[in-house]
């Protein structure tokens, strides 16, 4: 089983002869406790070609100390890292091993870097005897395991922050730090220096150009959503807080565009991969869905008086929730840890490499992507003004989910569209997001009376009044009707920017 600590530390460079700092009396420091010298044994894994580390993603098993195992780190922010830990094994465990799949696919992960490290290790504590941070001097000696013989060494101080540490306190100590003539380590990681230092590293990726062509507006939209396809695969394994809902709307954005800029990219290349990620987007919907409706079916509870809550309606849609919540998650793991998804990731690889451009990509973007935006709104508008016709009920809830969709799609392309269109497109994406919200919010209300008639069925069934239900019921009717109020203001702003594209000399 893995565990989950969020680091945050700043690593500076020393001499082999440097001893640590006096830091006492710095931020709040009353005392510098010595905690000996632990040796450390780290070896670090990798594809060949180090897919984790142009990714910044570190993988090791290490001995020594008072955390072997193995560690996964994953970049959050600068000098932010979240370790994932394992116990010791012979081989990766399946959960860190899980975590790098959208990143190694099929390659085996080899032992690339041996590090063996001499740490001596202080704690800054406050008055209280508090731990503030923990200062090290580590003497490092790297060997390169991946068919080379180079080797390196090195000193550096670290400092990480506490759990739940105040940032600001690793401020206090830089400028500490800084006045005794240390600098910060040009690295960002001993593995990065490691293979700097032992017969080359990661190169960086190089800088994307500034799109030109109708063919590079569209490719720098679909590698962005390609990007974000494989870093949030970790984050939805792991359950972060709104990275299904990210991962879909990634897949999603990309489906969209490929459909909407034909024109650019060759359908017949590109309609079987819109299709993979039409599954993939739904494996992600089920688990999304459940999100959405326990949120606004628990919220839509906590508001009710309490003299509306007649039995046990709390206890039953927890219940309800966690019994969905284990099944989509089940079957979530499983679709992202598919040879299916494994190809599609491939596919989405080769796509941005050499992508099937036709004639049209090689043109001047503003007519080009102008008119694809103007269709996907053109159909837009005969959706939202079907169901603005149709009286309250079940055929407009159907028509106003396919203008919800639809709304997506043009949102998406016009997206892709407003580095080259500017202004005029950027004010239609707001728009369409207002007219989306809503639809969106429409459509929640429609799912939400679903579970709860589902919910009021197995009451009964268990002899429990059904009172509250009908109560929610009634209320989301309500919530319904206003948001299909709203929509025709909403929409006339779409159309008001829509025209103005339409006028402007970019479409």
């Amino acid at each position: 089983m893995a565990d989950t600590k969020r680091e945050i530390e700043r690593k500076y460079e020393a001499a082999a002869e440097d001893e640590l700092p006096e830091l006492t009396g710095v931020g709040g420091v009353e005392a510098v406790t010595d905690q000996g010298v632990a040796v450390l044994d780290a070896i670090y894994y990798d594809t060949a070609d180090l897919r984790l580390a142009r990714a910044a993603l570190t993988l090791r098993r290490r001995t020594g100390g008072d955390d072997a195992g193995w560690h996964l780190k994953l970049p959050v922010a600068a000098d932010v890292r979240d370790e994932i830990r394992a116990p010791l094994s012979d081989t990766v465990p399946p959960a860190l091993l899980g975590l790098v799949r959208s990143r190694v696919r099929d390659a085996p992960l080899v032992p690339l870097v041996r590090l063996r490290s001499e740490r001596d290790v202080r704690h800054l504590l406050d008055a209280d005897g508090a731990l503030l941070a923990e200062v090290s001097l580590d003497r490092v000696h790297a060997e390169r395991l991946d068919g080379g013989s180079g080797t390196a060494a090195w000193t550096e101080i670290e400092v990480e922050l506490a759990d739940d540490g105040d940032p600001a306190f690793l401020d206090r100590v830089d400028k500490a730090l800084r006045r005794a003539g240390v600098r910060r380590s040009s690295a960002p990681s001993k593995l990065a220096r490691a293979l700097a230092e032992t017969g080359g590293g990661a190169a960086p990726a190089a800088p994307p150009r500034k799109p030109v062509t109708a063919g590079d507006h569209v490719l720098a939209y679909v590698r962005a959503q390609r990007d974000a396809i494989v870093e949030l695969d970790p984050a939805v394994r792991r359950d972060v807080f709104d990275s299904v809902h990210s991962l879909r709307v990634a897949t999603r954005r990309l489906r969209g565009t490929l459909r909407s800029y034909g024109a650019v990219l060759d359908r017949t290349v590109t309609d079987p991969i819109a299709d993979e990620l039409k599954w993939l987007a739904g494996e992600l919907g089920a688990d999304r869905d459940r999100e959405v409706l326990t949120e606004r079916l628990t919220t839509a509870l906590s508001e009710l008086p309490y003299h509306l809550v007649v039995g046990p309606v709390r206890a039953r849609l927890g219940t309800w929730s966690d019994a969905r919540r284990g099944g989509t998650r089940g079957r979530l793991t499983a679709a992202l840890d598919s040879e299916r998804c494994r190809a599609l990731l491939d596919t989405l690889d080769a796509l941005v490499v050499d992508p099937p451009s036709r004639e049209a990509a090689a043109r001047k973007p503003s007519k080009v992507l102008g008119k694809a935006v103007r269709k996907d709104f053109g159909k837009l508008s005969a959706l939202v003004g079907r169901a603005l016709d149709l009286p309250p009920g079940h055929d407009r809830d159907v028509a106003l989910h396919e203008a919800r969709k639809k709304a997506k799609r043009t949102r998406y392309a016009t997206e892709a569209a407003a580095p080259a269109l500017g202004r005029p497109a950027e004010a239609l994406v707001k728009a369409l997001k207002s007219v989306q919200t809503l639809l969106g919010d429409h459509q929640d209300s429609v799912m939400a009376r679903s579970a709860l008639r589902e919910l009021a069925a197995e009451a009964r069934a268990a002899g429990e009044d059904t009172f509250t239900y009908g109560v929610l019921y009634g209320r989301e009717e309500q919530r319904a009707a206003a948001y299909e109020a709203a929509l025709p203001t909403a929409w006339k702003a779409a159309v008001n920017q829509g025209e103005e594209l339409l006028r402007s000399r970019y479409a």
